[in-house]
């Protein structure tokens, strides 16, 4: 899709620094980078509270604006601006998470932890009989990968070796395990 005429005016008016440009720049795509920022989130098993996303998208737009609108005058109009901001937010979005995921450790923050919320030492115990709790339920490759991923820590790379799985079947068959864990506790607490 080529740039379209509102948002060739609406990259003109900024660059041109003219009153309201900004605040009608960040109105029309906050929506695009809170989508960007929930689904990278969401594809890396990273819960955000409010208060990440909000310190997220500040940091898009904050890169947006830096060095003069250094970002917005690379682009060329090789497609629509949305799309050039999706890429855009996204590399700045892992960016931050890998940077924020390295600082709060798996051990630290449990299965699944909230990026910015430190838990307590019962937490994390509690976290982890509830993990193993859970294996009870899954069989195979799918139970030793979560072990091997959430409890003792193992990479991607470590647990492909030690199982004999490609590297990149790792993720999905974590992904896969996770959504029966979490339906079987729906279906257990409803009963």
């Amino acid at each position: 899709m080529a740039l379209s005429e509102i948002d060739r005016n609406l990259l003109s008016r900024c660059l041109g620094r003219k009153p309201r440009a900004w605040e009608e720049f960040v109105d029309r795509f906050l929506g695009l980078v809170i989508h960007v920022i929930n689904h990278a989130a969401q594809c890396r098993s990273i819960r955000l509270s409010p208060q990440d996303v909000e310190d997220l998208a500040a940091d898009v737009f904050l890169a947006v604006v830096n060095n003069d609108f250094a970002i917005l005058r690379r682009f060329r109009g090789d497609s629509s601006l949305a799309t050039y901001l999706t890429v855009v937010s996204r590399r700045v979005v892992v960016r931050e998470l890998l940077k924020r995921r390295t600082t709060t450790s798996l051990a630290e923050s449990g299965a699944e932890g909230v990026i910015g919320q430190p838990s307590t030492h019962e937490q994390r115990i509690s976290n982890r009989e509830e993990v193993e709790r859970l294996l009870e339920s899954l069989e195979g490759p799918e139970a030793v990968v979560v072990r091997m991923y959430h409890l003792e820590g193992k990479s991607y790379q470590e647990i492909s070796t030690s199982v004999g799985m490609p590297e990149n079947s790792v993720g999905p068959t974590l992904s896969r395990a996770r959504a029966k864990l979490r339906r079987q506790g729906v279906d257990s607490t409803a009963k």
